[in-house]
């Protein structure tokens, strides 16, 4: 790979992941609730779920994906319905009761790693990734420098989300305002998957 196409592949992989998407919401929400720390396993598990996924389309999974279509559009559909289910857990999750019992918990690493598997724009990502960045020539060796730029690229940026919500903690320690902040993400969430599946 050139250094000229690896500048090009930093910068798409910088703005794919600074960009808003599922990810970066539920990042945001959970900076807002957790708290920057308690979010770090989140943000871990969402860049090595994302490496894990490039390597894979890289590695031949996007082949199988153009020999049989439908496999592609049924995971779009099982994505669509978690992203729906945690919409509804976002909107739900709130401040502590009054008992000091907290109303949901963050997401771990392996939930995020696994979530990247049914993400659209993850997907989005990783087979724009292989297809527009990665040589033929020591194709391998490519892939492996793609999918590891990525996960560097990607945590940061993440970082980026998680730390303004959870500077907006403050402001939202009143709990109407969390709750209409929750809600707020909880359709955002759900306006996400507008782009993805607008041509169906």
């Amino acid at each position: 790979m050139t250094f000229e196409l690896l500048l090009a592949f930093v910068a798409f992989a910088f703005v794919t992941s600074v960009t808003p998407g599922p990810n970066n919401t539920m990042l945001l929400a959970s900076g807002v609730n957790f708290g920057i720390r308690r979010t770090v396993p989140h943000m871990l598990g969402i860049s090595c779920g994302l490496m894990t996924l490039v390597l894979a389309v890289g590695l031949g999974l996007g082949q199988l994906f153009e020999q049989v279509p439908m496999l592609y559009v049924m995971l779009r559909y099982v994505g669509a319905m978690y992203l729906l289910y945690l919409a509804w857990k976002i909107a739900r999750s709130g401040a502590p009761e009054t008992d000091g019992t907290e109303r949901g918990k963050p997401f771990g690493f392996f939930q995020a790693a696994a979530f990247q598997w049914i993400n659209p724009k993850a997907w989005i990502m990783a087979v724009g990734a292989i297809t527009t960045f990665t040589p033929q020539d020591n194709f391998v060796v490519n892939v492996l420098l793609i999918a590891g730029v990525f996960a560097l690229v990607n945590c940061p940026t993440m970082s980026v989300w998680t730390a303004a919500g959870s500077l907006l903690r403050n402001w939202l320690r009143d709990p109407r305002a969390l709750r209409f902040f929750n809600i707020t993400m909880a359709l955002l969430l759900v306006a996400s998957l507008y782009p993805i599946f607008k041509d169906v």
